[in-house]
């Protein structure tokens, strides 16, 4: 059992204790502090200590004392991906023998022999543990000189800054404390951190109601959103939509032969798409595979990239269903069981089973989901409902996927309890949805921000504010009008550094279902007439924004905002 000889109290920041990683972008600093003193009155040595994970080699820096004990210190994350870091101390004898040495010095102690030969002791040691390393020689004449010294030359010799530094550069570690669990850290792209998002279904973009649009139709919404200034290009489902059940207009159960049905109801193998008709294929109606890819390479060439809907819904009609029927949920009469939300009833999908008996390849099949869209050029993924799917779940998937896909963003859609809201944070997603939707008065917004970017959860919960969402539309912008809309475009553009807007805002749509936050008429469940610059729209303010916080880098960070 090695020995304690340092205490080390209040490192931060940690995440239950080291067990989740702090979240920062590639490019950033990392400033760890800790409280670190031992018994008695020894000078310590304390360094700061990082490597990448996975790494065997560790590089260093001396923490800085900031007085009653507490230290600071500081590393680059040069690049994406997971680091570690802790902090080693001990107790540092040459830097005591000098403290010590001066005080009596110039307390007029006549015989200092004793003191002398313990400094040449000391000086002999450090030349010792340096061997041929650059310094070796210089501390063994050091040693010499200092044998050889007077009481007013030693006195001089242990206030020299140069030996000092040389003895710090080959300590004495046989002492030293190290602190554990190693602290983690997860560096990660800009856009992780800073981004505007704007959000259409395909189908709607070039806001017809008698025909959909497809892939090859988008470009118009991709430059509309550009020129607004926003930086992702978020798409709901884009997948083949089923049959059965299949939902009508305003979430209808009776469907014509010409309604498009809801793109959360994944899955239909009828249509004789290439890959069976689930998760890796496009709905026929919106083009081909390669008509995704291209767009995905016109929106690079913009300085946008598609966001897409991970939304782990499976129709009656997915490949799925039929292949691996034991995925799914079993009413005792055999049937598979469809999702529920009482009193709602979504007959058009059937959730999975994340513990059924073939759990282990379920989890694996939908891991590459992920990596087969990545290969596409998709590194951004917005999840739907993970609060209704294990945690453990995405904590491995997650972890998995950016070893391949580093760079992978993962928005967590989950507006449910707090605590489970940050714990899928604190097990990688990236982002997250807020309850910033429903927070409209001064108090409401000063408390659930002052939250948000001073408690500690701001280590690695990072708000997306959405102004709205297909299926939310606030009563206060059913309420407000034009007005309204403008305000909430100011708060989240600059209460957070992610925000996001699903189209039709900046049109100001607010015709609601009477009495609910839902909209009439939504694109969800039908094709939507659109005049994309229709008078009174708020696209010169949206621009404006976008701009102010590409200019400000006080608009670009989280735990700077305070309210006055």
């Amino acid at each position: 059992m090695k020995k304690t000889t340092v205490v080390m109290e209040n490192v931060q920041p940690l995440i239950d204790c080291g067990h989740y990683a702090v979240k920062r972008a590639a490019g950033q600093t990392m400033r760890v502090t800790a409280d670190v003193f031992k018994d008695g009155h020894d000078v310590i040595a304390v360094v700061l200590k990082w490597r990448k994970v996975g790494s065997k080699d560790w590089r260093e820096t001396a923490m800085k004392a900031e007085g009653n004990d507490a230290w600071s210190g500081v590393f680059p994350l040069a690049v994406e991906g997971d680091s570690e870091f802790t902090i080693e101390a001990w107790p540092d004898a040459y830097a005591t023998w000098r403290e010590e040495f001066s005080r009596r010095h110039a307390g007029g102690q006549e015989d200092l022999s004793s003191e002398i030969l313990e400094g040449v002791h000391l000086l002999e040691a450090a030349a010792h543990r340096a061997g041929r390393k650059s310094g070796a020689r210089e501390l063994r004449a050091a040693a010499g000189e200092l044998k050889a010294s007077g009481r007013a030359a030693a006195a001089a010799l242990a206030a020299r800054e140069d030996v000092a530094v040389l003895v710090a550069a080959y300590p004495d570690r046989s002492l030293s404390t190290e602190f554990r669990p190693f602290g983690r850290v997860t560096a990660e792209r800009e856009r992780a951190l800073f981004a505007a998002w704007y959000e259409f279904f395909p189908r709607s973009a070039e806001g017809r109601g008698d025909r959909g649009s497809t892939f090859r139709d988008c470009l118009g919404r991709l430059d509309d959103a550009k020129a607004m200034g926003f930086d992702v290009i978020y798409f709901p489902p884009i997948h083949p939509i089923g049959m059965t059940k299949r939902k009508g207009p305003n979430n209808s159960l009776e469907c014509g032969p010409n309604d498009p049905g809801v793109p959360y109801a994944i899955g239909n193998r009828h249509q004789g798409c290439p890959h069976g008709g689930g998760h890796r294929d496009v709905a026929p109606e919106l083009g081909t595979l390669e008509d995704f890819e291209w767009l995905v390479g016109e929106a690079k060439k913009r300085g946008l990239e598609i966001a897409l809907d991970f939304a782990l819904n499976c129709s009656p009609d997915h490949p799925y269903v039929a292949d691996h029927p034991e995925w799914f949920f079993h009413r005792p009469d055999g049937s598979i069981k469809y999702a529920e939300n009482p009193p709602k009833k979504y007959e058009d999908v059937y959730p999975l089973d994340y513990h059924n008996a073939e759990w282990e390849a379920l989890w694996e099949e939908l891991k590459n989901l992920v990596l087969w869209w990545a290969e596409r050029g998709v590194r951004t993924f917005r999840v739907d409902n993970p609060h209704t799917k294990p945690v453990a779940f995405w904590e491995w998937l997650i972890a998995e996927t950016r070893k391949t896909f580093p760079d992978l963003v993962f928005l967590s859609e989950a507006f449910t309890k707090p605590k489970m809201m940050r714990v899928l944070a604190k097990v990688g997603f990236t982002q997250s949805y807020t309850y910033f939707t429903w927070r409209n008065t001064k108090a409401e917004l000063t408390e659930y921000f002052t939250e948000l970017t001073t408690h500690d959860s701001s280590e690695y919960f990072r708000p997306n504010l959405f102004t709205n969402t297909p299926d939310i539309l606030p009563f206060f912008l059913q309420q407000g009008g034009r007005p309204a809309f403008m305000i909430r475009a100011v708060l989240a553009a600059t209460l957070s550094p992610l925000y996001g807007i699903y189209s039709g805002f900046e049109l100001g749509e607010n015709a609601a279902v009477p009495g609910r936050e839902e909209y009439l008429d939504s694109d969800k469940y039908q094709l939507k007439q659109r005049d994309w610059h229709a008078p009174g729209n708020i696209k010169d303010l949206l621009t404006k924004l976008n701009r102010a916080r590409r200019e400000n880098r006080a608009l670009q960070e989280l735990t700077n905002l305070r309210f006055l």
